[in-house]
Protein backbone atom coordinates (compact mmCIF):
# COMPACT_ATOMS: atom_id res chain seq x y z
CA UNK A 1 0.00 0.00 0.00
CA UNK A 2 1.24 3.30 -1.10
CA UNK A 3 1.28 5.76 2.46
CA UNK A 4 0.78 9.84 1.58
CA UNK A 5 1.30 11.85 4.89
CA UNK A 6 1.09 15.47 4.50
CA UNK A 7 2.42 16.09 8.56
CA UNK A 8 5.41 17.00 9.35
CA UNK A 9 7.44 15.43 12.20
CA UNK A 10 5.88 17.73 14.86
CA UNK A 11 2.43 17.06 13.80
CA UNK A 12 2.93 13.61 14.07
CA UNK A 13 3.33 13.75 17.67
CA UNK A 14 0.50 16.26 18.34
CA UNK A 15 -1.99 14.71 15.76
CA UNK A 16 -2.66 11.00 16.28
CA UNK A 17 -6.46 10.68 15.81
CA UNK A 18 -7.12 9.59 12.30
CA UNK A 19 -10.63 10.44 10.96
CA UNK A 20 -10.69 7.62 7.90
CA UNK A 21 -13.13 7.15 4.80
CA UNK A 22 -13.02 4.62 1.72
CA UNK A 23 -13.26 6.72 -1.47
CA UNK A 24 -14.85 4.73 -3.60
CA UNK A 25 -14.26 7.98 -6.84
CA UNK A 26 -10.62 7.37 -6.30
CA UNK A 27 -10.35 3.52 -5.38
CA UNK A 28 -9.40 1.19 -8.58
CA UNK A 29 -7.25 3.57 -10.15
CA UNK A 30 -3.98 6.40 -9.62
CA UNK A 31 -2.48 5.66 -6.60
CA UNK A 32 -4.70 3.12 -5.63
CA UNK A 33 -4.78 1.23 -8.99
CA UNK A 34 -5.88 -2.36 -8.37
CA UNK A 35 -6.76 -1.61 -5.26
CA UNK A 36 -9.09 0.73 -2.93
CA UNK A 37 -8.16 4.55 -2.04
CA UNK A 38 -8.37 5.54 1.58
CA UNK A 39 -8.73 9.88 2.91
CA UNK A 40 -7.13 10.10 6.51
CA UNK A 41 -7.52 13.60 8.44
CA UNK A 42 -5.18 13.60 11.20
CA UNK A 43 -6.43 15.57 14.64
CA UNK A 44 -5.93 16.37 17.75
CA UNK A 45 -8.15 14.53 20.73
CA UNK A 46 -9.95 17.86 21.25
CA UNK A 47 -10.82 18.65 17.59
CA UNK A 48 -11.50 14.86 17.07
CA UNK A 49 -15.06 15.43 16.91
CA UNK A 50 -15.39 18.00 15.00
CA UNK A 51 -13.77 16.45 12.28
CA UNK A 52 -15.47 13.38 12.63
CA UNK A 53 -18.84 15.33 11.76
CA UNK A 54 -17.77 17.17 9.21
CA UNK A 55 -16.06 14.52 7.55
CA UNK A 56 -19.80 12.17 7.83
CA UNK A 57 -21.57 15.71 6.67
CA UNK A 58 -19.81 15.45 3.05
CA UNK A 59 -21.82 12.08 2.14
CA UNK A 60 -18.37 11.09 -0.46
CA UNK A 61 -16.77 9.01 1.82
CA UNK A 62 -17.61 5.02 3.00
CA UNK A 63 -16.98 3.72 6.17
CA UNK A 64 -15.82 6.76 8.10
CA UNK A 65 -14.17 5.98 11.19
CA UNK A 66 -12.32 7.68 14.00
CA UNK A 67 -8.88 4.91 14.57
CA UNK A 68 -5.13 6.05 16.43
CA UNK A 69 -2.55 5.54 14.43
CA UNK A 70 -1.38 2.22 16.52
CA UNK A 71 -4.37 0.32 14.91
CA UNK A 72 -2.81 0.31 11.04
CA UNK A 73 -4.99 -2.55 10.58
CA UNK A 74 -8.81 -1.00 10.60
CA UNK A 75 -7.89 1.69 8.58
CA UNK A 76 -5.68 0.40 5.71
CA UNK A 77 -5.97 -2.81 3.91
CA UNK A 78 -2.92 -5.15 2.54
CA UNK A 79 -1.91 -5.42 -1.06
CA UNK A 80 -2.52 -2.89 -3.31
CA UNK A 81 -4.03 0.76 -2.61
CA UNK A 82 -3.42 4.27 -1.67
CA UNK A 83 -3.81 6.13 1.74
CA UNK A 84 -3.37 9.76 1.57
CA UNK A 85 -3.26 11.33 5.34
CA UNK A 86 -4.31 15.03 5.55
CA UNK A 87 -3.72 17.78 8.70
CA UNK A 88 -7.03 18.76 9.52
CA UNK A 89 -7.94 22.34 9.47
CA UNK A 90 -8.22 23.49 13.19
CA UNK A 91 -11.35 25.22 11.85
CA UNK A 92 -13.49 22.11 11.50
Amino acid sequence: MEIQDDRNPEQMKTHRFLVVGTDPFMSGWGGAAGGTSYAAWACTAETVDKVEARILARGDMKRVRVVTENSRRRYRSRGKGHLHIYLASEAA
